[in-house]
């Protein structure tokens, strides 16, 4: 018999497959736990769509992150932080920081964890932070980091 899996069964398949099963393992365990479906053509015809609305949904967040990224890299985010000799910071300006500034000055919202920094910025000046807005998308950002209060 032929069935649709409605969610990934350890083994047997993946969530949207389509995959032939014995008989009494689909009426019996599958379809009564609501693990899969059987292969009807409105079955079948309902995962097309589906499919096809989450390949758009995806294409847009993939053309958002894009124009995300242009937008970003014309951005300088400008921080104030104390410094002593040498222009060394006391402290450090952190990807939370940078998250809360672009969100103030710029109204963009992002999520510090997306803000890719091996480590803190310790010095005055302006540092390029990469930031991964999707698994194909990274920008840029300027950060002008400048002595004050």
């Amino acid at each position: 018999m032929k069935v649709i899996f409605l969610k990934d069964v350890k083994g047997k398949g993946k969530k949207g497959e389509v995959k032939n099963v014995s008989d009494g393992y689909a009426h019996n365990f599958l379809i009564k736990q609501g693990l899969a479906a059987e292969a009807t053509s409105a079955a079948m015809s309902s995962l097309n769509a589906q499919k096809k609305k989450e390949e758009k949904q995806a294409e847009e967040e993939l053309q958002q992150a894009k124009d995300l990224k242009e937008k970003l890299e014309k951005l300088t985010v400008e921080l104030l932080a104390k410094s002593g000799e040498g222009g060394r910071l006391f402290g450090s300006i952190t990807s939370k920081q940078i998250a809360e500034q672009l969100q103030k000055k710029h109204k963009i919202k992002i999520d510090k964890r997306k803000i890719e920094m091996d480590d803190a910025i310790r010095a005055l000046g302006v540092t390029k932070v990469p930031v991964k807005l999707h698994s194909e998308v990274t920008a840029t950002l300027n950060v002008h980091v400048k002595e004050g209060s």
